[in-house]
């Protein structure tokens, strides 16, 4: 069986060189992204323009703008760093079929039997340095057989061990502990390796097999992954390289630094297993029915939809899933291609439920000189669930009935979602809120179920609501005989009142600026019924507003 090999992919400057991608050639020099640590902004991420202008990781915004004055910024995106890390993970499966991610900039390879195909392990990381460099990417690779070690290799390879203090308390402390770490450094022990360098800007990233303890015995002790404060304990007492940990009795260490430092130690070199776990890959539901000739008519792009469809729809049972978005693809013979996305209200995984839909918006779709590949991909699936009545027999049917009219509606806001699309159908449901303009929420309806019993207001409540509008009628809380509203004077007739509603205190709301509200329910004489209420006023001045008409 061949010696395990592992392959340490990092890209130091992942967040900025994304966003340099993103602005596709409008962002010119020096370029930082920053995300907020204790209330301050400071530097997460810089472009070679950045580093090169003297700024570094961790900055203050404000001292890198002080250093670098044409400095550009974008905000951090962690969920778009992690899309893009997503991205590279497809990218990376070139290489090798076993690939980790490791956030929030790095990949682990499993290389094992994979090398011999590019040419070797140097002609692979030649290769994947290249494809980086073509995508606008900054890439440091380690290539070990363990993972500790790759890794160590990609971050720490040509670094040497430096040290928290200077003047010659750091050569007279720990020189008994030093000087034993030399005298046992044999190279099965952290020394240097026959055919191996040590250290400098030209140190190898790829450690020969079997070759971890001379591989590493010149990083620093950070590149074991330890905390900063076990890396800073370990430089106050001198053993800054790994190859001075190396010489020391494990017991010492366990019980001075935790069993985490030998941990460590052991999975870099190998003694502990330290597994590489890939993402699970994503579960794709798509169909593709290639034709022998063009196709251009409706009736074809249908026959073709049948045949597709079943096999799409029985895939999704076998798995319990159902399509929620469902993309068909028309494939020109001039290598264009048409694409229309259908929505469905509820989860579904039945032919007869999508097909309509897909009908509707065939429209959508150019032929050209012919279409000669179909793709029924579903873009989006939820779990679905057997639905089954129970009960007595007039229990049992009334279930049935329910579950079917529901199903009815759920194809109805389908094929209507098709013409207008999903999101502009919706529905309201009610909230616990005495301010009229809150007591309902505004949902999708494909995303909501519908809304039960509505509670009962303390007082009716108008059929329109509009923002309140000003009423010209005396200043004061009493209601006037007469008004003006819109232009127009108003006799009240009939009046009932006053309901008093009090803003939200704990919210500042720019609408209720105008304090506490006395609202009357106002007939005029033209027969209107309006809803009218008189605001005591609080960072806004008093007066009369109208608020709504009832039916």
């Amino acid at each position: 069986m061949p010696k395990r090999r592992i392959l340490s992919l990092w890209f130091p400057r992942l967040a900025a060189e994304r966003a340099l991608r993103l602005a596709r050639g409008a962002l010119e020099g020096p370029l930082a992204v920053v995300e907020e640590r204790a209330n301050m902004q400071v530097v997460a991420s810089l472009d070679a323009a950045g580093e090169a202008a003297g700024l570094r990781l961790g900055q203050p915004l404000r001292d890198a703008h002080a250093v670098c004055a044409g400095l550009a910024t974008r905000s951090r995106d962690p969920a778009g760093e992690a899309a893009f890390l997503t991205a590279l993970r497809r990218w990376a499966g070139k290489f090798s079929p076993w690939v980790g991610e490791q956030a929030p900039d790095g990949l682990m390879l499993d290389l094992t039997g994979c090398a011999h195909l590019f040419g070797g392990e140097a002609a692979l990381l030649e290769q994947a340095e290249a494809d980086c460099a073509a995508m606008g990417l900054s890439l440091r690779a380690g290539l070990a057989d363990t993972p500790g070690a790759a890794w160590a290799l990609a971050r720490f390879a040509g670094q040497a061990a430096g040290s928290e203090r200077s003047g010659d308390a750091i050569d007279q402390e720990a020189r008994a502990t030093r000087s034993r770490a030399g005298k046992r450094r044999h190279w099965t022990r952290g020394g240097a390796a026959p055919g191996l360098a040590a250290t400098g800007a030209g140190a190898p990233r790829i450690a020969p097999p079997g070759k971890a303890y001379g591989a590493l015995s010149p990083l620093p002790v950070a590149a074991l992954r330890l905390d900063p404060d076990t890396v800073a304990q370990l430089n106050r007492l001198g053993l800054r390289r790994i190859g001075d940990l190396l010489g020391q009795p494990r017991a010492g260490l366990a019980r001075r630094f935790g069993k985490g430092l030998v941990h460590r130690l052991d999975q870099a070199m190998g003694s502990a297993p330290e597994p590489v776990s890939p993402a699970r890959p994503e579960r794709r539901f798509a169909v593709r029915l290639t034709l022998p000739e063009p196709i251009g008519l409706r009736a074809d792009l249908l026959a073709g939809i049948d045949r597709m469809l079943p096999r799409l729809c029985a895939g999704l049972e076998a798995a319990g899933q159902g399509a929620r978005q469902v993309r068909l693809e028309a494939h020109r013979t001039d290598r264009a291609a048409e694409a229309i996305t259908v929505g469905l209200a509820r989860p579904g995984n039945d032919p007869a439920r999508i097909r309509p839909l897909l009908e509707l918006k065939l429209d959508g779709i150019d032929a050209g000189f012919g279409i000669d590949m179909l793709r029924l991909e579903v873009t989006r699936a939820e779990p679905v669930h057997a639905r089954t009545a129970v009960g007595h027999m007039q229990a049992g049917q009334t279930a049935r009935t329910r579950l079917e009219d529901g199903a009815a509606l759920d194809d109805l806001l389908g094929r209507l979602g098709a013409r207008v699309g999903m999101e502009a159908i919706t529905r309201r449901h009610p909230a616990a809120s005495h301010i009229p303009e809150k007591t309902a929420q505004v949902l999708a309806a494909a995303w909501s179920e519908p809304a039960g019993a509505w509670p009962a207001p303390a007082a009716p409540r108008p059929l329109l609501l509009w923002p309140p509008e000003p009423v010209i009628a005396p200043d004061a809380p009493d209601l006037p005989a007469g008004f003006r509203w819109r232009g127009r004077d108003r006799a009240a007739v009939a009046a009932a009142g006053p309901e008093r509603i009090a803003p939200e205190w704990w919210l500042d709301d720019p609408a209720w600026r105008s304090g506490v509200r006395d609202y009357w329910a106002v007939t005029t004489r033209d027969g209107d019924r309006l809803w009218l209420f008189y605001a005591h006023g609080a960072t806004m001045s008093p007066g009369w507003f109208c608020h709504g008409r009832f039916a």
